[in-house]
């Protein structure tokens, strides 16, 4: 029955239900990343980022106001105020005095306090501490409350990490950095590699199949064995550790894959089309560049693509040919795992520097894809 014209395999439904299943194992943390980086340090430490739109409930250490802030009404003295400040919101379900009883009080109840006087607090989080003599003391009184905090989603973070200049540990000089390395580290290569990959495949001269079998043999060499020895070089010849190191790196790393790609796709060209320019009088350079670049865009658009992505989340090749003592250079990779030193509790700050880190990318990737997968695949079949 599965071969009868309509109807599917049981096996079509096995594949369609698994690349479904492996889409939503790696949307996931990308959304749960998102969510994350609009939320509060306090809503991410008691609950999970699909509860985002829901209450939660939060354990609060608030303070009341210093003893400059009393009142006396009659023969007392009154301290009176909004635990939850101005902007927030919250219900009160219980409270205490001390960090050992947070929840020995309800709303509405009175509490004594050690040092004389008593506290009571409301739902509304609203407070009224009372003593028949003066408050003494420089500090407001400490006040612990177990509170459903509603939802709250802000750009907060986000201003912190890329607009406030004084957050040293900003992502905004990070992410032009990172740019900085990554659009001419994705352009040099593949102007070389369409020069080369032409050759290639339309030009004959001796030893192209050689260079060819050395192209493909280079796929497989670990770019892990030559980054002391290329540093070295970059040192000796007077490059040293910098956008120019950094530039040429990426391009020797990613110019096989690129030459690879480009070279598949432009021996598959019709030949027909070529051998009638040079019969008109056309000159290889007029044949590369009026003929061959744009018939190859998908070839290109897809190396551009894979580059972009490779040198945007390059830490590896970063840190050992563009980190510098001053930081000067330091690329968005390194920043994250300079903050995971730093703010290691932060997760709402490293959510955010995360999610901005990986933005661009996915922007590219799903603006592009079409022309990932056809580049990628050129050449593979006849």
């Amino acid at each position: 029955m599965d071969n009868i014209a309509g109807t599917k395999s049981s096996l079509t439904w096995i594949v369609n239900l698994s690349v479904l299943a492996l889409v939503i194992l790696w949307l996931l943390p990308t959304v749960g990343l998102f969510v994350s980086s609009f939320r509060t340090a306090d809503q991410i430490s008691t609950s999970g980022w699909w509860r985002a739109l829901g209450t939660s409930e939060q354990n609060i250490i608030a303070r009341a106001a210093s003893p400059e802030a009393q009142v006396q009404e009659g023969d007392i003295y009154v301290i009176q105020g909004q635990l939850f400040g101005e902007d927030a919101e919250g219900i009160v379900s219980s409270w205490g005095t001390t960090s050992r009883a947070i929840g020995d009080f309800k709303p509405g109840e009175t509490a004594e306090l050690r040092k004389g006087g008593t506290v009571t607090i409301q739902a509304d989080g609203s407070y009224r501490m009372e003593n028949t003599v003066a408050f003494e003391g420089t500090r407001g009184q400490r006040l612990f409350l177990t509170a459903a905090i509603p939802p709250e989603l802000n750009l907060d973070n986000y201003h912190l990490m890329l607009l406030d200049p004084s957050n040293s540990e900003g992502m905004a000089k990070a992410f032009f950095n990172t740019l900085t390395v990554t659009i001419p580290a994705t352009i040099i290569p593949i102007l070389i590699a369409a020069f080369a990959a032409y050759a290639l495949a339309w030009m004959e001269f001796p030893g192209r199949a050689l260079l060819v079998a050395i192209i493909v043999g280079l796929l497989v060499v670990p770019l892990q064995l030559a980054l002391i020895p290329l540093l070295k070089l970059h040192l000796n010849i007077g490059i040293g550790k910098g956008y120019i190191g950094v530039w040429l790196a990426h391009t020797g790393f990613g110019l096989p894959l690129a030459i690879y790609l480009l070279r598949n796709y432009m021996v598959g060209l019709p030949r027909d089309i070529i051998e009638n320019a040079r019969v008109d009088g056309a000159t290889e350079f007029q044949i590369f560049t009026k003929i061959i670049l744009p018939l190859s865009f998908p070839a290109l658009a897809s190396f551009a693509i894979f580059q972009f992505l490779w040198t945007w989340n390059d830490l590896l090749v970063a840190r050992v040919f563009l980190i510098d003592s001053s930081g000067t250079t330091t690329v968005m990779t390194n920043q994250i795992v300079e903050l995971l030193g730093t703010r290691g509790g932060n997760w709402e700050i490293l959510a955010t520097a995360a999610f901005i880190s990986i933005a661009v990318p996915l922007g590219v990737f799903f603006a592009m894809q079409k022309y990932l997968v056809r580049g990628l695949l050129a050449g593979s079949v006849k």
